[in-house]
């Protein structure tokens, strides 16, 4: 699993709240970003979580085929 953040994001931080092992805080581009290139199975649970509950419809996930 991948997951993006778009430019969409605006910055409310409640993915970074939400799982912080996965989303930082970027503050030059005041957006969310991810620390991994591919999510680790423990936290792909709540990557979807945090995805849904996006007011912005910011995180986009990318399932592994």
């Amino acid at each position: 699993m991948k997951v993006i953040i778009t430019k969409q994001c605006m910055g409310d931080r409640n993915c970074n709240k939400l799982c912080p092992e996965v989303f930082q805080y970027d503050e030059d581009e005041l957006k969310s970003i991810v620390k991994f290139d591919k999510i680790p199975n423990e936290f792909k649970a709540i990557c979807r979580q945090a995805a849904a509950e996006c007011g912005a419809e910011a995180i986009e996930i990318l399932e592994d085929d």
